[in-house]
């Protein structure tokens, strides 16, 4: 029964495991792999994006006002803004971001950080990078990764449930951040 269960977790973390990420990206080693001091499980979620990098991470900062996943689930069924808020790129360390504390960012690079409460009582330990590669100057991809602590096993548990849920919420969220960052673009090539 035991090994039953167990084959059953690991099916459903592998499910979550990753979205639309290449194998570099989910090998790769992030700067929030080294925030977790228990044994932990990494989450990677990726998209293009047709816009340039200040672009997106300017959007990026918007999931500070918004969740921009399923408005109606998450967000008490306000519609998450589709226009850029003043201010919402203004981070500082220690300041709250979606369901971590920033540790650090860097403008058009990344904004990273760890799990704060009430999430970490809920899911377990967490760590989390939102980091933006350039393609060229107009195009970049967005990667997100989530190291959930898998140590003993209740976490092991809450951590592949989390897996699945992630992929669900975090798709989303990508997809909907991509097109209003290129969003700009498109009215410039349509005024041509």
């Amino acid at each position: 029964m035991v090994e039953k269960v167990a084959r059953g977790l690991n099916r459903l973390r592998d499910v979550g495991a990753a979205w639309n990420a290449t194998p570099a990206e989910r090998a790769a080693t992030y700067p929030c792999d080294a925030y977790l001091d228990a044994p932990w499980r990494g989450l990677v979620r990726a998209i293009d994006i047709d816009a340039p990098a200040p672009v997106v991470f300017r959007w990026l900062c918007q999931l500070k006002v918004a969740p921009y996943s399923y408005d109606l689930l998450d967000n008490a069924g306000r519609r998450s803004p589709r226009d850029l808020t003043p201010g919402a790129d203004d981070l500082e360390v220690g300041q709250p971001f979606l369901v971590f504390t920033i540790t650090e960012y860097e403008p058009d690079r990344h904004i990273s950080g760890t799990g704060r409460e009430p999430f970490t009582r809920l899911y377990g330990p967490l760590a989390v990078i939102c980091t933006i590669v350039r393609r060229d100057e107009r195009a970049c991809r967005l990667v997100v990764k989530l190291d959930v602590g898998i140590e003993g096993w209740w976490q092991r548990s809450r951590a592949a449930a989390l897996a699945v849920g992630d992929v669900v919420m975090m798709r989303k969220q990508l997809l909907n951040l991509k097109p209003l960052a290129e969003a700009p673009r498109r009215r410039g090539r349509a005024a041509r």
